[in-house]
């Protein structure tokens, strides 16, 4: 029997010719990645090793995103420490306020993966990074530790499902509504430990940063990694970024897969995450009348510059509601300057939202954009558990920056096609 695209390249960087669905191995890694809440328990772990060097100090990145700038004393402690650590260890990709932005946007523009590699962060939505054709997995702090001192990493090889999406989506459908209808579709544990893996013709009008949004969100799937075929976006974007060299991997044909999924991108419609699990779908037509208090637009899932564009496009020349919060959030200072010099920015503030320095604050209910209790946002991140962006009794809605951004100028949730 065949591998598909993950298998293949777990199997190179394990040093075997084949492996199968369940198979432990060894392999080794191309990138070990941390932010700031996570690294400080890797840091420690490594020490635990002898506190040696680190395996390679161009393969390990440390982001302080989630609690920076500082919101309080504690997190300051925190990037003081992983601060030290990577002067310490003279860590190549450490980057600081200022170069910082949230991680899973930062890494790929700095051409830190391509495609083949092997990447492990503690962080679980480092499976962003399949878009460009590469493996990469969230990990625990534990195991970011024994990758920073080894270079290498224990898997369990994961078996497949196949994604075949067809046809050219309308106006407003992006990656996100993609991807919410599968999850919608497959449930929060259909992809366990699986490796979701992405093809058909109807990849030719998907983006990378839908792309990427996709393969951010395949963990809310239960997913061990999202993967996409490299293809000529795939290409040109790494020319773009990075120096590398990357690596092709294509399944076989006789690659086994546990079960096929075909999807008609042209009847999707714009999709919305209700409360509290991202399985808990409709689409704007079957939303009703919601009210909202926030909007929040950015994160690591829809903080890349098509979203601002597509955001701003709706808000352009408008207001948005009284009484809702509209917070938008770039994923790292080279969106933000872009955004800046297109006059995406002038479009957010003169419409009465608010731009952030990158963050992952308001995503997981960590500072700048708690919610109260009883209140409800509309949100481009990734999750909606209970108390996820703050009190326990607030609701989290997710969907595109374009239904985001349409629901921010009426106060309730809304299909963009209407404003």
């Amino acid at each position: 029997m065949g591998m598909t695209m993950t298998q293949k390249i777990l199997a190179s960087h394990a040093g075997l010719e084949t492996v199968k669905a369940g198979q432990l191995i060894q392999a080794k890694l191309d990138l070990v990645l941390g932010n700031d809440i996570t690294s400080p328990v890797a840091i420690k772990e490594f020490k635990k090793l002898g506190d040696s060097e680190v395996f390679d100090k161009d393969k390990i990145a440390i982001v302080p995103d989630h609690f920076t700038p500082n919101k309080d004393i504690k997190a300051a402690e925190q990037c003081k420490f992983i601060r030290e650590f990577a002067q310490q260890k003279e860590i190549t990709n450490f980057f600081d306020i200022g170069e910082m932005g949230i991680e899973h946007v930062l890494i790929p523009e700095k051409g830190l993966v391509v495609a083949g590699d092997v990447v492990i962060g503690a962080d679980s939505h480092t499976c962003t990074y399949g878009a460009l054709g590469a493996f990469s997995t969230g990990i625990g702090s534990t195991d970011m530790g024994a990758g920073m001192a080894t270079g290498e990493c224990w898997f369990k090889v994961p078996s497949a499902l196949k994604f075949v999406l067809k046809n050219e989506p309308a106006k407003w459908i992006s990656g996100k509504d993609v991807i919410l209808h599968i999850i919608g579709l497959i449930g929060v544990d259909g992809a366990l430990y699986k490796s979701m893996e992405f093809t058909g013709d109807g990849l030719k009008y998907l983006s990378m940063d839908s792309r990427f949004t996709m393969a951010n969100m395949a963990i809310e799937a239960g997913a061990k990694n999202g993967i996409f075929p490299v293809d000529e976006k795939t290409v040109e974007y790494m020319k773009e970024h990075s120096t590398r060299e990357y690596k092709v991997y294509e399944p076989d044909e006789d690659a086994e897969y546990d079960e096929v999924y075909e999807i008609d991108l042209s009847v999707l419609r714009p999709t919305v995450a209700f409360p509290h699990l991202p399985e808990n779908t409709k689409t704007v037509d079957e939303a009703g009348e919601v009210k909202i208090n926030q909007v929040v637009i950015g994160s690591c899932t829809n903080g890349r510059l098509e979203d601002l564009r597509v955001a701003a496009s709706i808000l352009r020349g408008k207001k948005v509601a009284k009484y809702v919060r509209t917070i938008v959030f770039p994923g790292t200072q080279k969106i933000y300057l872009q955004a800046m010099e297109e006059g995406l920015l002038k479009d957010f503030i003169e419409a009465g939202a608010i731009v952030s320095t990158p963050t992952c604050g308001p995503c997981l209910g960590g500072h700048m954009g708690i919610l109260a209790a009883g209140e409800r946002a509309v949100s481009t991140t990734n999750r909606n558990f209970v108390g996820r962006m703050g009190h326990v009794e607030s609701e989290v809605y997710l969907a595109s920056p374009a239904v985001a951004a349409a629901s921010a100028l009426t106060g309730v949730i809304t299909d963009p096609e209407l404003v």
